[in-house]
């Protein structure tokens, strides 16, 4: 292993909040819920969990692993491992690819991120109270129609994450985690304890949790495997870069484990916030991003303390987009401060701002821009598409593929604290398991 290099993490307490801070985002607030209650409740969430355990965990583990060792940026730590190794330098496209996707996704994740802040101040200013249902739709639309607003939001989301990175790794990244983290969780458990006032609170338990076996068909098998690798910011080039900000002392695999119980246990808390409010008001579960930009402001708007409890909603929200953003700028600033002349400060601003310039183009593809299609998506879908369906998926399977078969693997086991059955048991799965499941969820995505 090499000398630690550069900044650490302050604390194995610290990195856990960021690696969790980073696979809580805002698809955790009402994705996974939804598709616990859409595709067989707890049947799901086994499955789902098993999935995390062959698929999502080995991947974790293994972009931990290249970043400790390398302990610099994505592409140097994959080019000085395969170096070492005796392996092509061409492995370094995973560490480029990496970072690449967390520019991209972060361009468009914070035109969102700008939504829930939009949304916030509407909270408190009373926008929803009152309204039926055509005229929250028309507050989204209205916000989605209108470019210098979605500008506005954008610039002050993306100027939070600025400021929160250009801080670094313990003033900056671990503070914003020791905040709202526990921020995030008390706002939840709120949220939780309002909804079992409801009326309704059994029938969210019972969508969320009643194992129907019946609903699981493959389809359902492989929406599990995906959201197992998409939760945990796998395939991003965050874990490496986190990774390599570790000391030598964490132990990769109980921390991930550690990891995957809470990005899973918020997830599962944000269905038991969100469900009792949909149901008691007779809304459909079912309705993806529109449940929190259109739906559950009605809710809010028409029910006793329903600005209170909107306004807690979408600072929640909120939180939970900020401690995403921050992770996948990250790997891009780290890479920048360590390839470039530029201090931290500069590289951060210089990463920060290009990222904002491209966020400009995806929120004018629902206004001005709205015509302009490649390959027949818009610019912010283009981005999403492109991320998601193969820059993830591919980097993915190439960090596993690399620790699984180009890296020695006695010198993995020991790193890892493995030994006998377990170490043939982690060679099984990161050799064969794991990256069968990314190029099954790759191929369903296409």
């Amino acid at each position: 292993m090499s000398k630690l290099s550069h900044a650490q993490w302050s604390s194995k307490m610290a990195f856990i909040l960021a690696a969790t801070g980073s696979a809580v985002g805002l698809g955790n607030i009402w994705r996974f819920s939804y598709m616990v209650g859409d595709s067989g409740g707890a049947a799901f969430v086994l499955i789902y969990l098993a999935c995390v355990a062959l698929v999502g965990l080995p991947i974790l583990v293994a972009e931990w692993l290249i970043g400790r060792r390398g302990q610099e940026n994505p592409i140097n730590s994959m080019v000085d491992l395969a170096r070492k190794n005796g392996r092509l330098p061409a492995w370094a496209l995973v560490g480029a690819s990496g970072v690449l996707a967390a520019f991209l996704i972060l361009s468009f994740y914070s035109v969102i991120g700008g939504w829930s802040l939009s949304y916030t101040l509407g909270s408190v200013t009373g926008a929803f109270t009152g309204q039926d249902a055509d005229g929250v739709s028309a507050i989204f639309t209205g916000l989605l129609g209108n470019p210098v607003a979605l500008t506005l939001w954008h610039t002050a989301f993306m100027a939070l994450v600025i400021w929160i990175v250009a801080r670094g790794v313990t003033k900056g990244l671990e503070g914003a985690v020791r905040t709202l983290m526990p921020a995030l969780v008390v706002l939840m458990l709120v949220l939780v304890g309002y909804g079992m006032t409801t009326g309704h609170f059994g029938e969210a338990l019972a969508f969320m949790f009643s194992p129907d076996w019946g609903a699981v068909t493959g389809e359902v098998v492989l929406a599990a495997m995906g959201q197992a690798f998409f939760t945990l910011s796998l395939g991003m080039g965050i874990m490496m870069a986190y990774g390599s900000y570790l000391g030598e002392d964490v132990n990769l695999i109980g921390t991930a484990r550690t990891v995957i119980i809470l990005d899973t246990a918020i997830a599962l808390l944000a269905g038991l916030a969100i469900f009792p409010i949909v149901f008691a008001n007779g809304l459909s579960p079912g309705e993806g991003p529109g449940l929190i930009f259109v739906t559950l402001p009605l809710a809010f708007g028409n029910m006793t303390g329903g600005m209170i409890l909107g306004l807690m909603f979408f600072l929640l929200l909120t939180f939970a987009a900020l401690t995403s953003a921050i992770s996948l700028l990250e790997p891009v600033v780290e890479l920048m401060e360590e390839r470039t002349p530029l201090s931290r400060m500069a590289a951060t601003l210089v990463g920060g701002v290009a990222v904002w310039v491209l966020g400009i183009a995806a929120l004018m593809s629902f206004n001005v821009w709205d015509g302009f299609l490649i390959l027949g998506l818009n610019v912010f879908d283009l981005l999403d598409t492109f991320t998601s369906k193969f820059l993830l998926p591919l980097t993915g399977l190439g960090a596993i593929l690399f620790v699984a078969w180009r890296l020695d693997r006695d010198s993995v086991a020991t790193e890892l604290n493995l030994s006998g059955g377990q170490a043939t048991l982690w060679l099984l799965v990161s050799r064969f398991v794991a990256p069968a499941g990314v190029i099954l969820v790759f191929v369903s995505s296409l």
